[in-house]
């Protein structure tokens, strides 16, 4: 696209302003000068207001034109820069101030700083070339400064450090100490400016480490970034933190991802891969094949085949119903033939209550209102949740599953594909899959439905009807299993869902609905005799429907 005269102007012109307040901190370092001093503090009013500037211009251009997603990431890309190269001419200024507080000029030395300012001015100087020409290998240049200026710094800060533990000169050494880092802020600008421009030239938000992963993952794919046969959408963006993208090529002849690729905490990752490499030793052809795993620090990344299909959510809420019926269908005769490859008679306890505990305090973050004591009102008396959990904790301790199944772990819609092609169900998120009760999955797949933010009577209608088919279908199967306490385990899990669910929703009526069906829940598996745990029936419709 076209970047407007006015910005590549005052870009320009903001660049020389901030390399030539670098130089003249060099020379300041050098010969401290009030005249030297005086000629970088001045200039603050002039780099503020070219930075004004460009943002005003950005914003106008974003506002007067229609720009897709990708036009509207580099004009903001323009901003970035423009922000961090302020914050430049920022610490220059500081350290100018630093060096005023300094008695005896003789503790500063300008070889420790002199080549690590130049470091920042040769990447000031890549800055124009890449934002402009979208060149991807200037704008990497420009982030391998911060890498290059971290040891330095670290070196300096020994050696500082080490010289006030002999508590001579401990004020100038404190201030020189500000000074270096003052540098080292400035490499993590230009890192900054670094990923501000590889995100416009990839068309998404994207950090330097994810770039390098990125590469390494599609060179697997045979695909780079030079011939112009990459291209990234953002598809999702997880509550654990991780980055999901989809991967397009110039030569698919449709508009399909040639793969997924997901970024973020390498322990979750490294879940995540090794819950599908289960997947396929267990029941083959469910879960996606991982093309590439790379990691990086405490970083990595994976390479997924892209499923074709639509996920459960997406049937649910846009699609005829006749596709949403087929899709239960098939989701329950997967789940049946899943749960009966993998069945093993060995019990273990889901521990819903405890998974509840655990989640607690973050859901009375987000909804303090949720947090009280016990109460009594003309003779009732009415237990705090804290202590309603509590009593239900060590109820649950009484109560096993007969057997344990392979389970998804995080069944939610969105986590649940259907190819009505292939006629095919396939998982995909399958960090959490392990051996475990099945009313763990049973009672997400439950909840996830409630929560959707949906108003429609018509369209509620249909996620209540779908919530009770689906609960219908697990509690047939769990008397041919011989699942006696089935219900109370799926009420305990309905509960645990139901409240922990509401530390992401922020709309208080649904939160507030959402943890009284939770109270409830507990209230009546309490009120039930162990020994009458067949007779017990979760309130669907009420609890769904009411």
């Amino acid at each position: 696209m076209t970047i407007t005269k006015s910005i590549r102007e005052n870009l320009q012109f903001l660049i020389a302003e901030v390399s030539s307040q670098v130089i003249n901190l060099i020379d300041y370092l050098d010969s401290p000068s009030p005249l030297l001093a005086q000629k970088i503090v001045e200039r603050r009013g002039y780099t503020h207001n070219l930075k004004n500037q460009i943002h005003d211009s950005c914003l106008r251009e974003i506002s007067q034109t229609s720009h897709n997603e990708k036009e509207a990431l580099i004009i903001r890309a323009f901003e970035f820069v423009a922000t961090d190269l302020e914050r430049v001419s920022e610490l220059c200024r500081d350290s100018v101030k630093q060096m005023e507080r300094i008695e005896d000029k003789k503790n500063i030395n300008l070889e420790d700083y002199e080549p690590l300012l130049e470091r920042i001015i040769g990447g000031m100087d890549l800055i124009d070339i890449a934002i402009l020409g979208n060149d991807t290998k200037q704008a990497l240049k420009i982030g391998q400064v911060e890498r290059k200026l971290d040891p330095a710094y670290k070196k300096l800060f020994r050696k500082y450090t080490n010289d006030l533990k002999r508590k001579n000169n401990t004020e100038d050494l404190i201030s020189v100490l500000f000074v270096a880092h003052n540098i080292e802020q400035m490499g993590d600008a230009l890192l900054n400016i670094s990923e501000s421009i590889l995100s416009a030239n990839l068309g998404q938000a994207i950090n330097i480490d994810r770039y390098h992963s990125l590469e390494a993952s599609l060179s697997q794919l045979g695909e780079t970034q030079e011939n112009g046969d990459l291209s990234l959408k953002s598809i999702a963006e997880t509550r654990s933190g991780s980055g999901i993208s989809g991967i397009t090529s110039s030569n698919e002849r449709d508009d399909g991802y040639v793969a997924i690729f997901k970024d973020g905490e390498k322990r979750k990752l490294k879940e995540e891969r090794k819950g599908v490499e289960s997947w396929h030793e267990i029941y083959p052809g469910l879960a996606p094949k991982i093309l590439s795993y790379h990691k990086q620090g405490n970083s990595a990344s994976l390479l997924i085949e892209h499923l074709a299909g639509l996920t459960f959510e997406q049937i649910l809420l846009h699609e005829p119903l006749d596709l949403l019926n087929e899709a239960l269908n098939m989701l329950s005769g997967t789940l049946k033939s899943v749960w009966h490859e993998t069945k093993k008679n060995k019990s273990i306890p889901a521990g819903f209550m405890q998974q509840l505990a655990k989640r607690l305090d973050d859901v009375y973050t987000i909804h303090p209102e949720f947090y009280g004591s016990d109460s009594e009102i003309c003779g009732f008396k009415s237990l705090s949740f804290d202590n309603l959990l509590e009593q239900a904790r060590q109820y649950e301790q009484q109560l096993s599953a007969p057997f344990s199944v392979h389970i998804h772990g995080d069944f939610n819609l969105d986590n649940i594909i259907y190819d009505p092609q292939e006629k095919r169900i396939n998982f995909i998120d399958l960090h959490r899959s392990r051996y475990m009760d099945y009313v763990q999955d049973v009672s997400v797949f439950m909840v996830s439905n409630y929560r959707l933010q949906v108003l429609d009577k018509n369209l509620r209608k249909r996620i209540m009807v779908l919530v009770y088919d689906f609960y219908k279908f697990a509690s047939q199967y769990a008397k041919k299993a011989g699942d006696e306490t089935f219900e109370l385990r799926l009420a305990l899990g309905l509960a645990r869902s139901f409240a922990t669910s509401t530390r992401f929703i922020l709309d208080q009526s649904l939160a507030s609905a959402m943890f009284q069906r939770a109270y409830y829940l507990i209230e009546l598996v309490l009120a039930t005799d162990l020994k009458k745990a067949k007779k017990f029936k979760v309130p669907v419709k009420e609890i769904f429907v009411g």
